[in-house]
């Protein structure tokens, strides 16, 4: 069985987000940051096997757009898209932000 295997690239603005919210939680409990972090970084390392796996991100599935694909890792959403044999980390936010809230803030 050959399965064809992705290389998983982190783009700036997702590792800009993933410090952010290391920051934010360390300012609690670092020793829950790093938990944090690791469960994150796993599950997006995860993704050079069956990048697929991800569903395509509800609020822009609704406008037309399935491109973009996420995992969950309560309660943060990891954004990625696909693009050959590679896997691009887009963005990674809390879930229980808006996330038309959060493109506009990245668009405008």
């Amino acid at each position: 069985m050959n399965e064809k295997l992705f290389q998983v690239i982190w783009t700036h603005t997702a590792q800009q987000d993933l410090k952010r919210i290391m920051q934010f939680i360390a300012a609690d409990s670092e020793a829950r940051a790093k938990e944090i972090y690791s469960a994150i970084k796993e599950k997006a390392a995860n993704l050079f096997l069956l990048p697929s796996r991800g569903r395509i991100v509800p609020e822009l599935r609704e406008i037309g757009v399935s491109m973009y694909r996420e995992l969950v890792c309560p309660p943060w959403r990891i954004i990625y898209k696909i693009e050959e044999s590679r896997v691009w980390v887009l963005a990674v936010f809390d879930g229980r932000r808006n996330i038309e809230d959060i493109l506009f803030e990245r668009l405008v």
